[in-house]
């Protein structure tokens, strides 16, 4: 399965976000970890997002490149994420990294989870 296949049947990082996630993994100094991406039970609006990295490799983990950079996301967060784009903001407003998720019915005013 190619890159573009994994994007389209998965998570769609973009080029802004593995560039950050690159320098943020090269500030950690270590080349075995990977962008983790998961669904939890919480927030607001019932689920929440978790981004974080991890060295572990999960039974069933679905793993995709962008540059470099691996995402792995685990196979019971995998369906709410399907179709998602990752993306890095940094303006004058908010900086962090955002979720777009075709998924999601809505979402809480904070952004942090959704339904």
């Amino acid at each position: 399965m190619t890159v573009q296949q994994e994007t389209t049947q998965g998570i769609l990082l973009t080029e802004g976000a593995a560039a950050k996630v690159g320098n943020l993994l090269a500030q950690e100094g270590r080349d075995d970890l990977k962008l983790r991406i998961a669904v939890q039970p919480g927030g607001c609006s019932g689920l929440r997002y978790q981004l974080y990295f991890d060295d572990r490799d999960i039974d069933g983990d679905i793993v995709a490149t962008f540059s470099d950079v691996s995402v792995v996301t685990d196979k019971m967060s995998a369906p709410y994420l399907m179709g998602a784009t990752i993306d890095f903001v940094d303006t004058i407003e908010k900086q962090g990294f955002t979720i777009d998720n075709p998924n999601a019915t809505g979402s809480c005013a904070c952004g942090d989870s959704f339904h």
